[in-house]
Parts: C-alpha cells; structure tokens; sequence
C-alpha cells in the first residue's frame, strides 16, 4: 500500500487592469518548479471587456479585461465582479486560497475583509491566506469605495498573507498601507516595479516558507490517495 500525498493548495488567481488571465499566468510562470509543483493555480479571466486602452498592448496579445472601472466617486462593476467570483468558487472549487495582481490584488484583499465581515463569498467555504503582488487597499486608492465594501478593513482580517511590494512600484505605498489590514504578514521586498518579480535566494525561501505554512492549515492539508480507485 502505498502513502497517501498531500494535496496542493488549490489558488484562484486574478489578473490586473486590463490584461487577462493568460496573461498572469505566463507572468507566475516565470517562478521556479519548486513553487509552482507545490500550488494548484487556476487563472480566471475578468467578466468584462476592456473598455480603454491597456498597457499591455504591444507586449501581450488581446483580449484584455478589467475587474471594475473607477473614477473619483464611483466604482462600477465592482459587486459584479465580486458575484462573479463567487459563482465561479461555487462551481469550481473548493479553493483554498486567492492570489491577485495589481487590481486583482486590490480585489483580492477587500474581498476577504468582505467575507470576514460577512457580506461576500457566503456560498463558500473561508479563504485560508492571500498572495498579493502590487496591491492596495481600495478605500486608500482615492476611489469610491461600493456600499458593500465600506467595512471590508474596519478589523484586522485573520488570514495568512504573503505581500510582494517593489521599491519602484507606484502602489508601494498602497501595498504597505494594506500590510495594516492583515494580522501577521509576511513581505518579499524586491527592486522592480509595478510587476509579477522574479524570485531570488532570499524571496524564494520565503516564499517556500509560506507554501509551508499554508500547507499545514485545516483546509490545505488534505491528503489524497494516490491508490488506484477499485474498477
């Protein structure tokens, strides 16, 4: 008989502002075996189209999508976005774990505070930690923050968190203000922009540490048989 395996932690990834899943995913792919042959990582694709221009064109192909639109007063699309989410986690899941980048970050984090607070991702079970790569709070971004977001870092949220912030990103400051939201996080610090970094020594064995880390929390530490089921 042999050893039942450990079940990787099973992430629903989101993409930034006007890129897409496809996107994202070649970014994370540029980490090393060892990380990524330890996580489930699944990409999904914003629900609506890109209504401006994206930064991206050029480097990556369309289609491009965003998660909201903002300006000074509104948010719009947010509480879709965020239904749209959780369907997905309700058809797709169980997930264990979000990782979001850019505006996907910034999604990412207010909708644990959300669910923490009981007005979001009520149909599924709680998430256990976040990776956020150049994020932010939502209130601290100068948007108008939806209703349903309004109380989403009135607490601190009880989830492991893993922040990568950049010295020259223009959301650093957003992403050390968001460091205040989470009870115990853990930070990468690297020297590029607004960007999925690449992995040094020091930022791989902490990320490595946090793999850990979530590996051993209840609803990542599933072992699964690798028996062959009966005929």
């Amino acid at each position: 008989m042999e050893n039942p395996i450990q079940k990787k932690p099973r992430i629903l990834c989101l993409h930034g502002y006007r890129t897409s899943a496809k996107i994202l995913q070649k970014l994370v792919r540029r980490w090393p075996e060892t990380v990524l042959q330890k996580l489930d990582l699944v990409f999904l694709d914003a629900p609506f189209p890109s209504r401006g221009k994206s930064d991206v064109e050029g480097i990556f192909d369309p289609p491009y999508y965003e998660w909201f639109h903002t300006n000074e007063k509104f948010t719009h699309n947010f509480e879709e976005s965020v239904a749209y989410i959780e369907d997905y986690m309700v058809k797709h899941g169980p997930f264990d774990g979000l990782l979001g980048f850019s505006q996907g970050a910034v999604l990412s984090a207010v909708i644990l505070g959300m669910q923490a607070e009981g007005v979001a991702l009520g149909k599924v079970p709680k998430v256990k930690f976040l990776i956020v790569i150049s994020g932010g709070r939502l209130r601290g971004l100068n948007l108008g923050v939806p209703k349903l977001a309004s109380n989403a870092f009135s607490k601190k949220i009880r989830c492991l968190s893993l922040h990568f912030i950049g010295e020259t990103d223009f959301m650093k400051p957003e992403g050390i203000a968001l460091l205040e939201a989470f009870v115990d996080p853990v930070v990468i610090h690297h020297p590029k922009g607004h960007s999925v970094p690449m992995l040094d020594d020091k930022s791989l064995e902490t990320m490595l540490r946090f793999i850990e880390k979530i590996q051993k929390t209840p609803c990542c530490n599933r072992l699964v048989s690798n028996i062959p089921s009966p005929m």
